[in-house]
């Protein structure tokens, strides 16, 4: 499943890449409140869905956060230059799944527009 917010910010790719790290995570999204260690790319934090390992990739057009132990397979892009919305920066969360229960969708829709929110106010 995918789902996508959209910050009415201009950024550019390096801007996210410099700014959007793992040390923080839980200043960019209130759905994330804490991290718990953090060395380069990788960390661990307390979500909304419990403490998970976090890895952070550059990847072009901005960041790729992965939960790599997640039963979902929880991902989440931060990009701008690309649709839908190439002069703003996009928030695109996945699951490897097809169909969820509506609490948990509700979850990723929230964890979605808390990074939009974040991302609004901090960039």
């Amino acid at each position: 499943m995918e789902f996508f917010a959209i910050a009415d910010k201009p950024a550019t790719a390096e801007t996210l890449q410099a700014r959007l790290d793992v040390a923080s995570l839980a200043s960019w999204c209130a759905s994330i409140s804490q991290v718990f260690s953090h060395d380069g790319d990788t960390g661990e934090i307390f979500c909304v869905w419990g403490q998970f390992i976090v890895h952070r990739e550059r990847i072009r057009g901005g960041v790729r956060f992965t939960r790599p132990k997640c039963p979902n397979g929880f991902a989440w892009t931060v990009t701008t230059g690309f649709p839908p919305a190439p002069d703003k920066v996009v928030i695109h969360c996945t699951i490897n799944r097809r169909e969820h229960d509506s609490g948990f969708i509700a979850t990723i829709e929230k964890f979605a527009d808390d990074w939009r929110r974040g991302l609004s106010t901090l960039l």
